[in-house]
């Protein structure tokens, strides 16, 4: 299972709105109510809001790299202007704590009311609210922990809508997601497998073959979740060995080891190459087959193209594999040749192209395919950081 890299484990959704960058549709309750007259401080006499992440403080000018535009704006704070620090998942300022200018760090999410400034892309601001960054690390720390605890994922087979109910596999275990109208759903982005990019969802987007990662009380035997997150989305998992590469046109080829067809891989800056050191591969292939596999069995295998592919839940052992990833060392496509074994995580290709676009793409995986010869391990994002993703 290509499963969603959900690298923070927090939940989403208006609550949560100052803390991540979201789509500006998402902010707009966000901005409004921080405008509301029911705020202890009254809310200024404000044209315009600037939202986004403190980049650098110099005075009482700060530097904000915007959530709608992506950019960085010099925010001017206005002498008397209200500093207020809102705890972590609260979007009423009835909540908010008085400040001070000095308050203001990097790192922290900020929120700013006022007007456009005098200089040409300046803005003056009247009030100014904050999230710390400190407690965002802590809240996500506590939610890292929660997802590694109470977080599981596979691949959908079966939606009821009328219960609410979602069926996923994962490993060899087939799983009873339990929705509610309280449960938050959220959608990945077709080209991003990150929580961060995820936007607001519904039951009636999740699809037979989707991937699904939920978080909630888990049943004694582990068949069933009672979820209170879900995050759904549909991406592609790929292996095989590289049949070409076009560094010109930022492409590769390959034949998919599960439905056995030539496949055209797209690779861009965004995409997240690593390479599995020779000796982690062996390693992880001789513990996913309880020993047997060896180097040298893993090179003739190789040298026969002796691999096998398959769409479903890659149990434990992809879990760890997907936390093994961020530790791996980066990759470029010159680096990528003929023959060489990988495993890929693609975006669904755009309407009317038949070229996917990588995600993840990892190298080096001769002796992980061919030590799985009824089923090639796919690369599985854990869980908050690890461990909810697979198989207990």
């Amino acid at each position: 299972m290509a499963a969603l890299r959900i690298a923070n484990g927090v939940r989403m959704g208006t609550a949560m709105a100052l803390l991540l960058p979201l789509t500006v549709a998402a902010l707009g309750g966000v901005v409004l109510q921080a405008q509301t007259p029911a705020a202890p401080a009254a809310a200024p006499a404000a044209t315009a809001s600037k939202l986004g992440t403190v980049k650098a403080v110099e005075g009482n000018v700060v530097t904000l790299l915007t959530d709608s535009t992506k950019e960085t704006v010099t925010v001017t704070v206005a002498d008397g202007a209200k500093v207020l620090e809102l705890p972590v998942g609260s979007t009423d300022l009835k909540a908010a704590t008085p400040g001070l200018l000095s308050d203001i760090a990097v790192g922290d999410r900020m929120l700013a009311t006022g007007k456009a400034g005098d200089a040409p892309g300046g803005f003056t601001g009247l009030r100014v609210v904050l999230i710390k960054s400190s407690a965002i690390a802590e809240m996500q720390a506590a939610q890292q922990a929660d997802w590694k605890k109470n977080g599981l994922g596979g691949i959908v087979t079966a939606v009821d809508p009328a219960s609410g109910t979602v069926t996923i596999t994962s490993g060899a275990k087939k799983i009873a997601v339990e929705t509610t109208a309280k449960t938050a759903f959220k959608r990945a982005a077709r080209d991003s497998q990150k929580y961060e990019d995820a936007v607001p969802g519904t039951l009636a987007q999740i699809h037979a073959g989707d991937q699904v990662q939920a978080r909630g009380t888990k049943s004694a035997d582990g068949l069933s979740v009672q979820a209170v997150e879900v995050v759904s989305g549909a991406f592609l998992d790929l292996s095989g060995q590289i049949a070409s590469v076009d560094a010109a046109a930022g492409t590769i080829s390959l034949r998919d080891l599960a439905t056995k067809k030539m496949v055209t891989v797209g690779v861009t800056s965004n995409t997240d190459i690593r390479t599995m050191p020779t000796q982690m591969a062996t390693m992880f292939a001789a513990r996913q087959s309880g020993g047997a596999a060896t180097a040298a069995g893993s090179a003739s295998a190789a040298g026969a193209g002796g691999y096998a592919g398959r769409r479903g839940g890659g149990g434990g052992g992809a879990a760890d594999l997907a936390q093994m990833i961020p530790r791996m060392p980066t990759a470029t496509l010159s680096g990528l040749h003929k023959g060489d074994a990988v495993m890929i995580v693609a975006s669904q290709p755009a309407p009317g192209s038949s070229t996917v676009t990588a995600i993840t793409l990892l190298s080096g995986v001769d002796a992980i395919l061919t030590a799985n010869p009824n089923g090639g391990m796919s690369l599985s994002m854990s869980l908050g950081g690890g461990g909810g993703g697979g198989d207990e």
